[in-house]
């Protein structure tokens, strides 16, 4: 069901349900989650120590951090993934959310993927520390991208 999220293994392994867990969240710490994107490691730690790894992993993952975006499948955040795959523009993941009913995710990645209808339907449907978490990772990805098409910053992801 997720095998777009993670690269394919050699060895074939017996494909197992993981229950997707909940992501409320408090505006606060969508905000601080949005405040660690933008490279507060403090408050990124600080996530992870009060009780939301997977913001922590989120983060890491946005920053292309394979372990992290593994931990996140792994531990029942796959919606969370899905997000940031379809904030990179992954297609599958897209249709996955919309598919699974997490328009609220779809818009948030295809907002960061400079989608201007997902753009104007967070305005209208999302609290306004959804569309700051948005903004903030649009950020980031933008300077991953620009990052990845410069031959002078050739594998620097940050």
């Amino acid at each position: 069901m997720f095998g777009f999220f993670k690269k394919s293994s050699p060895k074939k392994e017996a494909k197992k349900t993981i229950e997707l867990k909940s992501i409320q969240y408090e505006a606060k710490i969508v905000l601080a989650w949005a405040k660690a994107i933008e490279g507060d490691q403090v408050i990124q730690l600080g996530l992870k120590e009060i009780g939301y790894p997977e913001l922590f992993h989120a983060t890491e993952a946005i920053y292309l951090r394979q372990n992290s975006r593994d931990w996140l499948i792994e531990n029942g955040f796959a919606h969370l993934m899905a997000m940031i795959n379809a904030a990179e523009g992954l297609v599958p993941a897209q249709k996955w959310l919309i598919e699974n009913k997490f328009d609220l995710l779809y818009h948030i990645g295809r907002a960061v993927d400079h989608e201007e209808a997902s753009l104007a339907w967070l305005g209208k449907n999302a609290s306004p520390d959804l569309f700051i978490l948005a903004k903030s990772i649009q950020f980031i990805k933008d300077k991953i991208e620009e990052n990845h098409n410069d031959i002078h910053s050739f594998g620097r992801d940050s």
